[in-house]
């Protein structure tokens, strides 16, 4: 149960960290301020940071991780690009990552609660993984 647990917390993890890097990709072409900017090029580092720990986690399991659902990139994509076509100031751009993040938050923590016999060390990275989402949030309210 442990080791089952463990697997499937870090593959949200890995489709979480995916999904950010994905989303901030989609907005960084649209960021007038180079401090906002800053901020998403720095939380896309730490993404990445974090996505070489999952990914090293789950290749002791033989597990290639999991991607976003396709249909969850492709609309969080098509809005993204909706509503920036209407308005791409960093207000926008803010409130749009401000919903990525508390979706991230609200999910990570759902399957923290879910996978409660995963070890210790992946747990550890879906803390981390909400920490990240829970600065980028704190560092985009100045936009809003």
């Amino acid at each position: 149960m442990i080791e089952n647990d463990t697997i499937k917390l870090l593959r949200e993890c890995n489709a979480g960290v995916k999904m950010g890097v994905a989303s901030i990709d989609d907005v960084l072409g649209h960021v007038h301020s180079n401090n906002l900017k800053n901020s998403l090029i720095e939380c896309k580092a730490e993404h990445q940071k974090l996505d070489a720990d999952i990914q090293s986690r789950l290749s002791k399991f033989h597990d290639d991780g999991k991607a976003p659902s396709p249909m969850a990139k492709r609309m969080s994509w098509m809005m993204t690009n909706m509503k920036l076509a209407v308005n791409d100031s960093d207000a926008k751009i803010a409130d749009l990552m401000t919903d990525g993040c508390n979706m991230g938050i609200k999910s990570l923590n759902r399957y923290l609660n879910e996978y409660k016999a995963a070890d210790e060390h992946s747990k550890d990275i879906a803390k981390r993984l909400i920490k990240i989402e829970q600065t980028l949030a704190r560092n985009v309210r100045d936009y809003l």
